[in-house]
């Protein structure tokens, strides 16, 4: 028993994501997606038809999670909020 414990204390820490497994955690795509899901899915439900808007959902979700994206992108690369006349 104490022998378990003992290898349990000494298994060495998870390393860190890398900086690009971050960024895909922090992904305004999956998001899109996760909320596109639940919609299409509450649709499929209403309309009893969920094999058809469980996908449709996802991937409006998926349009709508680019789009964030894109927006944070852009804001990132003007370095300013104010727009130039």
């Amino acid at each position: 028993m104490e022998d378990k414990r003992k290898e349990l204390q000494e298994q060495p820490e998870q390393p860190e994501l890398p900086e690009e497994r971050k960024k895909e955690a922090d992904s305004g795509m999956v998001l899109g997606m996760c909320i596109g899901l639940a919609m299409g899915a509450a649709i499929g439900a209403v309309t009893k038809n969920l094999g058809l808007w469980m996908p449709i959902g996802m991937c409006l979700g998926m349009v709508v999670g680019m789009s964030f994206d894109s927006e944070k992108k852009d804001k990132k690369d003007d370095g300013d909020d104010q727009p130039q006349a």
